[in-house]
């Protein structure tokens, strides 16, 4: 099973930060961004930010004493310097090659991959046993991260050649996933993989095969 790199993602959390959180955050690009080797080419000077900046400022000063139209004035000095703000995120989330370091050298945060998915781990089948007649029931390993378990079936027929997959739903519960309407001494291979991850799916499992009574 390949691994595949987790996407990173530029934090777009400043924008719901404090207007401080806002402006410290123009002055560290005007200092990080631009110049920097990295970032050849961003989307526009960095005279553009560093006048929308000061606006901003200017604005946060006027409304401390002013009133309604002041702040009314300060949040649309706010909103436009937030637009460069996207807009420089948007060409670093580009121009960074998925290199966290490179990243964060543009003085923007990365989204946190903590809790980020992962391929995940193929289950094992640990049981396989006759349930109900015409009934095979199955147990395998628990999946972290896992969202379900997705299930197929394939009858042996003679000199032991298995027969084409038939799927068999999607079930919850690693401790008892059934296979049902199986005609008695009949012998089936099943397999299980775990759905979710960033790849949509694990491997399949190993196949395992048991008549059903």
């Amino acid at each position: 099973m390949s691994i595949h790199t987790p996407q990173l993602r530029v934090s777009l959390a400043f924008a719901e930060g404090t207007d401080f959180t806002v402006e410290k955050l123009a002055g560290v690009l005007l200092v990080s961004l631009y110049g920097n080797v990295n970032y050849p080419s961003p989307p526009f000077a960095s005279t553009v930010l560093d006048t929308a900046r000061t606006e901003f400022l200017d604005a946060i000063d006027l409304a401390d004493n002013g009133g309604k139209a002041a702040t009314a004035e300060k949040d649309s000095k706010r909103e436009a310097l937030l637009v460069l703000l996207r807009q420089l995120a948007a060409y670093v989330q580009t121009a960074c090659g998925n290199d966290m370091a490179k990243l964060l050298s543009s003085g923007f945060n990365a989204v946190s991959t903590n809790n980020a998915q992962s391929p995940l781990a193929t289950p094992v089948i640990k049981t396989i046993k006759p349930g109900m007649s015409g009934q095979l029931l199955v147990t395998v390993t628990a999946v972290k991260n896992r969202k379900t378990f997705e299930s197929r079936i394939a009858l042996i027929g003679a000199g032991g050649v298995p027969g084409p997959w038939q799927d068999n739903g999607l079930f919850s519960n690693s401790r008892a996933i059934p296979f049902d309407g199986l005609t008695p001494g009949s012998t089936h291979m099943v397999q299980v993989r775990a759905v979710g991850g960033s790849t949509g799916h694990s491997d399949w499992s190993d196949p395992v095969s048991h008549m059903a009574m």
